[in-house]
């Protein structure tokens, strides 16, 4: 597709990789939890970075942390961290590192109370994404009361790394909320998708 012919979201229209994501990826509900695991620990890391440097180092970061196996990651010690803290191929930052694993234990104790992540995840908002209408790129919010509610309580149960604004980008990326403009081709592709779910 060339930009000629379609309306993407503002932020999708100044690289390749984030045009791809942004097309095929981002806001489509998402109920796998190795696919979740992965957009939380990739949102993690863009704390105060650029989305498309995340992207870049995308596989990167699934080569140094095993194809995002949070099983495997859980397991991590310091002889995985001194090897991350060295490796040029995803951002290395050792608070970042740490909350990685930290999270992917996190994340097991969240599989072993509700079955699955998702579950979990997809409560908050009784199982369907929150449709927003947003005319203006200007007018998306960077976080909300639902990203104030699920960070506070991922914070309660160990999750670092992961405040209200990284919240809202996550669940923006996993399909939770529609944020993209309702100019943009893909709004009205998922609301399709959804209508006939």
């Amino acid at each position: 597709m060339s930009n000629q012919t379609i309306t993407r979201c503002h932020w999708a229209n100044h690289h390749p990789l984030e045009q791809a994501y942004h097309d095929a990826e981002w806001g489509v509900p998402q109920y796998d939890d190795q696919l979740l695991f992965e957009l939380l620990v990739l949102e993690s890391a863009q704390a105060g970075l650029s989305w498309l440097t995340v992207l870049k180092k995308r596989e990167g970061y699934r080569q140094a942390f095993a194809g995002f196996d949070y099983q495997q990651i859980a397991q991590f010690g310091e002889t995985e961290t001194t090897a991350l803290l060295d490796n040029p191929a995803i951002i290395r930052n050792r608070a970042k590192i740490a909350a990685t694993i930290n999270n992917a234990q996190q994340f097991l104790a969240l599989q072993a109370e509700y079955g699955r992540f998702a579950d979990y995840l997809w409560q908050w908002v009784d199982g369907k994404p929150v449709v927003n209408h947003w005319q203006h790129w200007r007018e998306v919010p960077a976080n909300t009361p639902l990203s104030d509610a699920i960070a506070k309580d991922l914070k309660k149960r160990g999750f670092k790394f992961f405040g209200t604004t990284t919240c809202y980008a996550f669940l923006q990326a996993v399909g939770v909320v529609n944020d993209h403009t309702v100019d943009c081709f893909r709004y009205a592709e998922l609301l399709k998708a959804q209508a006939s779910s």
